[in-house]
């Protein structure tokens, strides 16, 4: 906003000066709070939509997606406690989350693994097939794999955050991997509504993939040496 003083005397030319910039300095400050507050009401969850609010971000869905993010190690930087009971709750949360959440991964992986396996043995019983057997399930489950959790769910995002396909695969890939750089993170678009199982969904998309691509590297590291 613009602050226009009108003065009729010379003399007072140098009072009506100060009181102009002194005008500006307060608006000019509260301007500053009010961006302040804005901020800080983000980190806190809130969206703001206009002159109403959303609290959104930290119901049971987004409670749950955050609770994810900190178990995986993903830590989008997005979403944070930000009371102290909040932060030493989020510390102690993650001390047994992370060790549980690798043996589930690791759980998911295994079970992964035995499927394939099965699926070889299977082929090679009924098709009298031995190496052609498991080189082609196991190819099926990395093009299964591939189609799951790094080809497909790009179009559910460029459905629902309005990203383009590049985008949703750079997020995928950036997620499962629990790079996490949190330049892309879902639901966080305030002009677009989202159904209460999206991001449900998308966190167990995440342990199934993370188990998934874990494998996928654990192979390319047993070729590697």
């Amino acid at each position: 906003s613009e602050v226009v003083v009108v003065c009729d005397f010379t003399s007072q030319h140098w009072k009506c000066q100060s009181r102009e910039l002194a005008i500006r300095g307060f608006v000019g400050s509260h301007i500053i709070v009010s961006l302040q507050g804005i901020i800080q009401a983000y980190k806190s969850g809130i969206t703001l939509k206009g002159n109403t609010t959303s609290l959104g971000r930290w119901n049971f869905s987004g409670s749950f997606f955050f609770s994810i993010s900190a178990i995986t190690t993903i830590g989008y930087g997005n979403l944070s406690p930000s009371t102290v009971a909040g932060r030493i709750f989020c510390i102690l949360f993650a001390l047994f989350g992370i060790p549980l959440n690798l043996v589930l991964l690791n759980e998911i992986g295994q079970l992964m693994l035995l499927g394939v396996q099965h699926c070889a043995r299977r082929l090679e019983e009924v098709f009298r097939w031995q190496k052609k057997a498991s080189l082609l399930i196991k190819t099926c489950a990395l093009v299964t794999g591939l189609l799951l959790f790094l080809l497909l769910p790009p179009l559910l995002f460029s459905d629902k955050e309005g990203w383009s396909y590049e985008e949703g695969f750079y997020y995928s890939f950036i997620t499962l991997s629990t790079i996490g750089f949190g330049d892309y993170v879902i639901g966080m678009n305030s002009d677009r509504t989202y159904p209460s199982w999206y991001k449900n969904v998308i966190s167990v998309w995440i342990l199934f993939g993370m188990a998934w691509l874990a494998l996928v590297i654990k192979f390319c590291i047993s070729f590697l040496e």
